[in-house]
């Protein structure tokens, strides 16, 4: 098990900017790929990010890319998603993941944390 527990959420205005984090428990953190996904009400989760074990690879879906930047601090635990330039449609509850290797699908990873809503007002 990987507990992750996302935070950074909030309402921010178009344009502006907001960090997510995602606090991992456990010693194992550094094994794992991480993945940041979004998901609207009635609507599927998709993928906005992920980055490697190691922090060397990384992987952005095109709608984020340019604006989103995700990266992770391994002695703490934790992966951040620093988002820049936001968007209306950018409003969803965000999801952090944990899986084996760095991939872009939901079934590709085994841990979730609960969610952080997004709310940008235009």
């Amino acid at each position: 098990q990987v507990p992750l527990v996302e935070s950074g959420g909030g309402l921010v205005q178009a344009g502006g900017s907001l960090r997510l984090s995602c606090a991992a428990s456990g010693r194992t953190f550094s094994s794992y790929a991480m993945g940041w996904f979004r998901q609207a009400p009635g609507k599927e989760r998709e993928f906005v990010a992920a980055i490697s074990w190691s922090g060397s690879n990384t992987y952005y879906a095109d709608s984020v890319k340019g604006r989103f930047t995700i990266s992770r601090d391994n002695a703490q635990n934790t992966v951040y998603l620093q988002m820049n330039s936001l968007k209306p449609e950018d409003a969803d509850v965000y999801y952090c993941a944990a899986g084996g290797i760095i991939n872009a699908k939901n079934d590709g990873y085994h841990y979730w944390g609960q969610g952080t809503q997004v709310t940008v007002s235009s």
